[in-house]
């Protein structure tokens, strides 16, 4: 999965970055390396550019450079929360 096909919210821990030269070493200068964990803040209207947080910091990337950034998504934990948020009851008998 590739960074632009998170959805705002979402995290993901960096698997890989692709690309060659210049462009692949400013990302790798700027956070984007593996293991580090990137969240999707939000989308421009038209999907263009992705503005992300990685290391406490918010950074945006064009489309085209987020697709060269692999990311294995990273599911949160509930916080006793069942189906449609909704807290579940438990039932002792």
């Amino acid at each position: 999965m590739f960074l632009p096909m998170l959805q705002p919210g979402e995290v993901g821990e960096i698997v890989a970055v692709f690309g060659e030269g210049e462009l692949r070493q400013r990302l790798l200068d700027i956070g984007f390396i593996p293991g580090q964990i990137v969240r999707v803040i939000r989308y421009a209207p038209l999907g263009d550019p992705i503005e992300v947080e990685i290391m406490g910091t918010r950074i945006s990337l064009r489309r085209e450079e987020a697709a060269l950034i692999k990311v294995r998504p990273i599911r949160r934990r509930g916080r006793g929360r069942g189906p449609g948020g909704r807290r579940r009851k438990w039932r002792l008998f």
